[in-house]
């Protein structure tokens, strides 16, 4: 194991079956995402069809019970929907394009062989050949694959007694209470006396993530890849990136997935709209009706908790987000809180009162920030509390002193046609810059990069990271 990329800086990050958080598992969507919120590898599982076509899938069998080895390929691809169990082929061509790496989860034996003899037709280097089976490591091992071999090891099975030659130990502890505890110095020890390296398994909670990342790891799987290594940025530029609407290029607008997306990558705010419902509820939704972002009808406002949650709020965006549903106040809250994050909230049709009073109550009043196009919602707010942080547009004001006095705001916003040269004068009152720009133009993002503003409030959160990664102003991990 001499190849530079196994001992790289900060654990790798290896996306589950894909980002399969944000898209069907195994498919090459899942694999697209996954590239795009900057995976290191793709964890591939891998089973054989009766003539002989290698596929991207889970199960051993259907939903029906027929045997993946008992299809051939045009049989498993007639049973299954558009898009699942793509080809191997497919999936390597894709790993090239997007310059992604290859963790294969040998699910068949049989095709470990041919396993490695695609990845090295294809000129792969960044490949990891792994299985619970011992008969597809022997296999490797026999065809003297190039590429490192992994055992999976599950509960209650010790891996020196499993790994043997192997050069990974992947555990699949993932359902455990704290597994980060086996993983400890006695452990790594024993690891390092047998050179092996390690990778842990898939892992969605950020709490338990904060303690693997840290670990002396090869790699580390999730559902989102995004959650291994969060961006960070340099000490001289830390601005606070504020994602409208949640990730929302990645998973439905106002959405917990979307929120989830937007915290686990390190992003500091994920801003939202707020309405109430005819029952007094506070509910997540950007629009004044529903039709845009749910398979239902009519005004937010006129209709009930209990029907605003029936509704299906990810479909629109994709299938696999079906059983999304519209997120109350209190369970992006509580999202916020679990990831120590922060909140831009927009009042809608909600009331100033009762989005306080919810604040309050989860601690998060310094993590918030409000704006309204209802100029009276916010004046009702102000009346409330003056420790309420509200947001001042600056497009909104025909001078900086006139923006910067009205409502006492915590901040300033501005667009990209807005006159940026009055920045000196707004932070020498000790303000902070934002800067909301809602396209996707790499030259402008160039320029609010450029600009060093303190906040961003932007569509494209993992594209303004990526250009400030390439410009040594951020990195990952």
């Amino acid at each position: 194991m001499t190849q530079a990329w196994l001992s790289p800086a900060r654990p790798m990050s290896i996306a589950h079956r894909g980002a399969s958080a944000y898209a069907l598992a195994n498919s090459l969507r899942a694999f697209q995402v996954a590239a795009d919120l900057g995976a290191d590898m793709w964890e591939v599982d891998l089973h054989q069809t009766l003539d002989g076509v290698i596929v991207a899938f889970h199960d051993y069998t259907l939903a029906d019970g027929r045997s993946i080895t008992k299809l051939t390929h045009a049989e498993l691809r007639a049973a299954l929907p558009d898009g699942e169990a793509p080809t191997f082929d497919e999936v390597i061509d894709l790993a090239l394009q997007t310059d992604t790496g290859i963790y294969a989860d040998i699910k068949a034996w049989e095709c470990a062989r041919g396993v490695s003899d695609m990845l090295q037709a294809k000129g792969v280097e960044r490949a990891i050949l792994g299985a619970f089976d011992p008969r597809a490591v022997a296999e490797l091992k026999a065809a003297n694959t190039p590429y490192p071999r992994s055992v999976l090891v599950p509960v209650s099975v010790d891996p020196f007694e499993v790994i043997g030659d192997a050069e990974v130990i992947h555990p699949c502890w993932e359902h455990m209470e704290r597994p980060q505890d086996l993983l400890d110095a006695t452990f790594f020890a024993r690891c390092e006396d047998l050179g092996k390296k390690v990778v842990l398994w898939h892992e969605e909670d950020p709490a338990r993530m904060a303690e693997l990342r840290v670990k002396p790891i090869l790699g580390i799987c999730s559902d989102r890849p995004e959650l291994v290594n969060p961006v960070t940025f340099k000490p001289d530029w830390q601005p606070k990136v504020i994602c409208h609407r949640g990730a929302n290029k990645i998973a439905p607008e106002n959405t917990l997935a979307a929120g989830h997306c937007a915290f686990a990558p390190g992003f500091s705010h994920f801003e939202i709209d707020v309405h109430i419902s005819a029952d007094g509820e506070l509910v997540v939704l950007h629009d004044p009706t529903v039709d845009r972002t749910t398979n239902g009808t009519g005004v937010t406002c006129e209709k009930t908790l209990a029907e605003l949650r029936a509704l299906d709020a990810g479909s629109w965006f994709s299938p696999h987000f079906s059983d999304e549903k519209l997120p109350t106040l209190d369970e992006v809250l509580e999202l916020a809180k679990l990831y120590d994050g922060n909140l831009y909230i927009e009042f809608k049709s909600a009331p100033a009162a009762p989005v306080w009073e919810r604040v309050v109550a989860y601690d998060l009043q310094d993590r918030c920030f409000f704006w309204s196009f209802v100029t009276e919602t916010l004046n009702d707010l102000r009346a409330l509390t003056k420790g309420a942080h509200i947001m001042s547009r600056r497009q909104d004001f025909p001078t900086l002193k006139e923006a910067s006095d009205a409502l006492k705001p915590s901040l300033v916003e501005y667009t990209i046609d807005d006159p940026w040269d009055d920045f000196t004068e707004l932070r020498a009152s000790g303000m902070p810059v934002m800067i909301a720009y809602n396209g996707d133009d790499p030259a402008i993002f160039e320029r609010i990069i450029d600009a060093r503003p303190d906040m961003v409030n932007i569509d494209q959160p993992f594209l303004f990271a990526r250009i400030a990664v390439d410009k040594g102003l951020a990195h990952r991990g």
